[in-house]
């Protein structure tokens, strides 16, 4: 038997109130980047299981920490003097019935081919630096997939929280920091780099839009 229970949220409904502030961090922002690669992480580590083993094996990888990098900035274009260090943490399946999984592998090419999709001026094999942290799991989560049956049982609790729709201003912030970092944008203006941060303040019916932007060194003459 599910146990559901819905109830309504009794409460000035948020685009009624008329203090409203939204912020978006765009897709070169490094908490973007993170919870991104780790993302593709996780689906490239299941594949890989599934492939390997029949089942999709244990594993916690929502832990990383990308380090800053130096660069010295010039107009007309710098150079980058010590690269980034992205950090992979957290847990994951290493062996499961005598069959290994090369996890390092897997979460740094799964980075390196991120940053090569995402990043147009981000070298993965030069510019970046990946250091491995993903430790097996303890013996009492990777014992519950050796067990038989068709549900597998649980030792841990987890709740979920979402909402929608969205309300105006968060639909306008969330689509102007897409058009800033679409194709059609970067290609009218590639001076705009992907580290976009847009905030939205709304009081009342007037609505602020701030937006921070990278700039591409090479593009800028001046």
């Amino acid at each position: 038997m599910r146990n559901i229970i819905v109830e309504k949220l009794k409460q000035t409904p948020l685009e009624k109130q008329r203090l409203e502030i939204v912020e978006r961090k765009g897709l070169g922002h490094p908490d973007y980047i993170c919870d991104a690669v780790m993302e593709q992480v996780s689906l490239r580590l299941s594949k890989e299981y599934l492939e390997k083993t029949g089942t999709i094996l244990h594993h916690n990888v929502d832990k990383s920490l990308l380090v800053a990098g130096q660069s010295e900035v010039r107009f007309g274009g710098g150079c980058v003097k010590q690269p980034m260090l992205f950090v992979f943490g957290d847990r994951a399946t290493t062996e499961f019935d005598g069959i290994k999984i090369d996890v390092g592998e897997v979460a740094i090419n799964t980075a390196k081919e991120w940053f090569k999709k995402n990043m147009r001026f981000v070298d993965p094999e030069k510019h970046v630096k990946y250091q491995v942290e993903l430790k097996p799991g303890s013996a009492g989560l990777v014992d519950i997939f050796k067990r038989k049956g068709r549900v597998l049982g649980a030792n841990d609790t987890s709740a979920a929280v979402g909402y929608a729709p969205m309300t105006r201003t968060e639909r306008i912030v969330l689509k102007t920091e897409q058009f800033l970092n679409s194709k059609e944008f970067k290609q009218r203006h590639p001076e705009s780099g992907e580290d976009i941060k847009v905030m939205g303040c709304r009081n009342n019916n007037n609505l602020n839009i701030t937006i921070s932007m990278a700039f591409v060194d090479r593009y800028i003459s001046s």
